[in-house]
């Protein structure tokens, strides 16, 4: 696996496909970040943090179609930056986009709001 943010929307994608109710993946701490601000925005119900140090896994329990779609933006073999002033609004408006700026991960919203620029990580609609 080579790019595990990709896998974990993978997984939350594929979840809601066959309408599962939650789904597990490993844990990272932005892993952990990303589903905690998707909570906040209300794209998943909610979300812990399970097991011991080396064995643990982020679950997060999913709302019914929340999620249309997400696409990877910054890729581990291509990063994406973008400047406070370049940030687009996702699907007008409708989406979010998150950015991984020197304060640390926020949306698109956010970054615009406190003019910050960083690594476009994905979009989610």
């Amino acid at each position: 696996m080579t790019d595990p943010i990709a896998d974990m929307l993978n997984r939350i994608i594929n979840a809601q496909a066959v309408s599962k109710e939650s789904v597990s993946f490993p844990f990272s701490k932005i892993k952990f970040e990303m589903v905690s601000l998707l909570q906040r925005e209300g794209f998943v119900q909610n979300v812990e943090k399970k097991g011991r140090k080396e064995k643990r896994i982020i679950k997060i329990d999913l709302k019914n179609n929340a999620i249309a779609g997400v696409k990877r933006v910054s890729k581990p073999g291509q990063r994406i930056y973008v400047q406070s002033k370049e940030i687009k609004f996702v699907r007008g408006g409708q989406g979010l986009a998150i950015i991984s700026t020197s304060k640390g991960l926020m949306t698109e919203k956010e970054a615009r709001k406190n003019r910050l620029g960083g690594e476009l990580i994905c979009q989610i609609w």
